[in-house]
Protein backbone atom coordinates (compact mmCIF):
# COMPACT_ATOMS: atom_id res chain seq x y z
CA UNK A 1 0.00 0.00 0.00
CA UNK A 2 0.88 3.50 -0.91
CA UNK A 3 1.86 5.71 2.22
CA UNK A 4 -0.78 8.63 3.14
CA UNK A 5 0.73 12.19 2.50
CA UNK A 6 0.93 12.64 6.12
CA UNK A 7 3.35 9.66 6.61
CA UNK A 8 5.90 11.05 3.93
CA UNK A 9 6.46 14.25 6.37
CA UNK A 10 9.91 13.78 8.16
CA UNK A 11 8.50 13.66 11.73
CA UNK A 12 12.41 14.32 13.40
CA UNK A 13 12.42 17.98 11.83
CA UNK A 14 9.13 18.60 12.00
CA UNK A 15 8.56 21.20 14.70
CA UNK A 16 5.18 22.89 16.33
CA UNK A 17 3.80 25.33 13.43
CA UNK A 18 0.96 25.64 11.26
CA UNK A 19 1.35 23.83 8.14
CA UNK A 20 -1.23 22.72 5.09
CA UNK A 21 -1.59 19.42 5.67
CA UNK A 22 -3.31 18.13 2.05
CA UNK A 23 -6.02 20.01 -0.08
CA UNK A 24 -8.68 18.10 -1.62
CA UNK A 25 -11.17 19.33 -4.38
CA UNK A 26 -14.85 18.22 -3.97
CA UNK A 27 -16.78 19.61 -6.93
CA UNK A 28 -15.91 23.07 -7.52
CA UNK A 29 -15.10 23.56 -3.80
CA UNK A 30 -11.31 23.20 -2.33
CA UNK A 31 -11.07 21.84 1.10
CA UNK A 32 -7.60 22.52 3.21
CA UNK A 33 -6.50 20.85 5.70
CA UNK A 34 -3.97 22.18 8.70
CA UNK A 35 -1.70 20.42 10.54
CA UNK A 36 -1.92 22.45 13.67
CA UNK A 37 1.07 21.06 15.68
CA UNK A 38 1.37 22.05 19.21
CA UNK A 39 4.16 19.89 20.23
CA UNK A 40 7.80 18.38 18.71
CA UNK A 41 6.84 14.82 17.72
CA UNK A 42 9.42 12.52 19.40
CA UNK A 43 11.27 15.02 21.13
CA UNK A 44 9.30 15.94 23.79
CA UNK A 45 5.97 14.44 26.08
CA UNK A 46 2.65 14.21 24.25
CA UNK A 47 -0.62 15.50 25.34
CA UNK A 48 -2.41 14.22 27.71
CA UNK A 49 -5.97 12.74 26.60
CA UNK A 50 -7.61 15.34 28.75
CA UNK A 51 -5.77 18.16 27.94
CA UNK A 52 -6.19 17.49 24.17
CA UNK A 53 -10.07 16.58 24.66
CA UNK A 54 -10.39 19.94 26.29
CA UNK A 55 -8.71 21.89 23.65
CA UNK A 56 -10.96 20.09 20.98
CA UNK A 57 -14.55 20.96 22.51
CA UNK A 58 -13.76 25.18 23.59
CA UNK A 59 -12.08 25.23 19.47
CA UNK A 60 -14.82 23.18 17.95
CA UNK A 61 -17.04 25.40 19.78
CA UNK A 62 -15.44 28.58 19.05
CA UNK A 63 -14.87 28.13 15.64
CA UNK A 64 -18.15 27.10 14.63
CA UNK A 65 -19.10 30.05 16.60
CA UNK A 66 -17.25 32.62 14.74
CA UNK A 67 -18.85 35.05 12.62
CA UNK A 68 -16.09 35.32 9.89
CA UNK A 69 -14.85 31.02 9.81
CA UNK A 70 -17.88 29.44 11.16
CA UNK A 71 -19.61 28.42 8.11
CA UNK A 72 -16.29 27.45 6.43
CA UNK A 73 -15.06 25.38 9.45
CA UNK A 74 -15.54 21.50 8.53
CA UNK A 75 -13.80 19.84 11.15
CA UNK A 76 -11.11 20.77 14.23
CA UNK A 77 -10.24 17.53 15.92
CA UNK A 78 -6.78 15.99 17.08
CA UNK A 79 -4.52 14.01 15.66
CA UNK A 80 -3.99 10.33 17.06
CA UNK A 81 -0.55 11.05 17.76
CA UNK A 82 -1.45 13.31 20.51
CA UNK A 83 0.59 16.54 18.60
CA UNK A 84 -1.76 18.45 17.74
CA UNK A 85 -4.65 18.90 15.55
CA UNK A 86 -6.51 18.98 12.52
CA UNK A 87 -8.45 21.65 11.21
CA UNK A 88 -10.51 21.89 8.12
CA UNK A 89 -11.55 24.50 6.37
CA UNK A 90 -14.19 24.90 2.75
CA UNK A 91 -11.95 27.48 0.84
CA UNK A 92 -7.99 27.01 -0.97
CA UNK A 93 -5.95 28.92 2.00
CA UNK A 94 -2.25 28.65 3.14
CA UNK A 95 -0.81 28.62 6.37
CA UNK A 96 -0.02 32.32 6.58
CA UNK A 97 -4.01 32.97 5.73
CA UNK A 98 -5.43 31.12 8.82
CA UNK A 99 -2.42 32.76 11.92
CA UNK A 100 -4.86 35.28 12.93
CA UNK A 101 -7.98 32.69 13.30
CA UNK A 102 -5.31 29.96 15.00
CA UNK A 103 -4.24 32.87 17.40
CA UNK A 104 -7.80 34.38 17.98
CA UNK A 105 -8.88 30.71 18.87
CA UNK A 106 -5.74 29.90 21.22
CA UNK A 107 -6.03 32.90 22.76
CA UNK A 108 -9.96 32.19 23.90
CA UNK A 109 -8.64 28.68 25.11
CA UNK A 110 -6.20 30.33 26.98
CA UNK A 111 -8.59 33.15 28.92
CA UNK A 112 -11.92 30.34 28.99
CA UNK A 113 -13.50 30.66 32.22
CA UNK A 114 -16.57 28.73 33.62
CA UNK A 115 -17.69 25.07 32.50
CA UNK A 116 -16.69 24.21 28.92
CA UNK A 117 -19.20 23.30 26.94
CA UNK A 118 -20.53 19.92 25.84
CA UNK A 119 -18.47 18.55 28.85
CA UNK A 120 -21.77 16.63 30.63
CA UNK A 121 -23.01 13.28 29.85
CA UNK A 122 -25.88 14.40 27.34
CA UNK A 123 -23.77 15.96 25.53
CA UNK A 124 -20.57 13.80 24.73
CA UNK A 125 -19.33 10.53 25.45
CA UNK A 126 -16.45 10.69 28.26
CA UNK A 127 -17.32 14.22 29.45
CA UNK A 128 -15.33 13.21 32.80
CA UNK A 129 -11.78 13.07 30.37
CA UNK A 130 -11.38 16.98 30.52
CA UNK A 131 -8.15 19.36 31.97
CA UNK A 132 -9.15 22.67 31.94
CA UNK A 133 -5.79 24.38 33.62
CA UNK A 134 -3.73 22.03 31.02
CA UNK A 135 -5.54 23.18 27.99
CA UNK A 136 -5.11 26.66 29.36
CA UNK A 137 -1.62 26.15 29.67
CA UNK A 138 -0.91 24.36 26.02
CA UNK A 139 -2.87 27.51 24.36
CA UNK A 140 -0.67 29.54 26.21
CA UNK A 141 2.26 27.81 25.32
CA UNK A 142 1.51 27.48 22.00
CA UNK A 143 0.98 31.13 21.63
CA UNK A 144 3.70 32.00 23.16
CA UNK A 145 6.14 29.56 21.51
CA UNK A 146 4.79 29.34 17.98
CA UNK A 147 2.13 31.41 16.59
CA UNK A 148 3.46 34.94 18.15
CA UNK A 149 5.87 36.26 15.27
CA UNK A 150 5.78 32.84 13.82
CA UNK A 151 8.42 32.56 11.16
CA UNK A 152 8.11 30.79 7.41
CA UNK A 153 10.04 27.58 9.02
CA UNK A 154 6.85 26.96 10.98
CA UNK A 155 4.60 27.91 8.50
CA UNK A 156 5.71 25.16 5.87
CA UNK A 157 6.41 21.47 6.33
CA UNK A 158 10.31 20.86 6.87
CA UNK A 159 11.91 18.79 3.61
Amino acid sequence: MEKIASFTIDHMKLQPGIYVSRKDHIGQETITTFDLRMTSPNEEPVMNTAEVHTIEHLAATFLRNHPVWSDKTIYFGPMGCRTGFYLLLAGDYSSADIVPLITETFTFIRDFEGAVPGASPKDCGNYLDMNLGMAKYLAGKYLEEVLTDIKQDRLVYPE
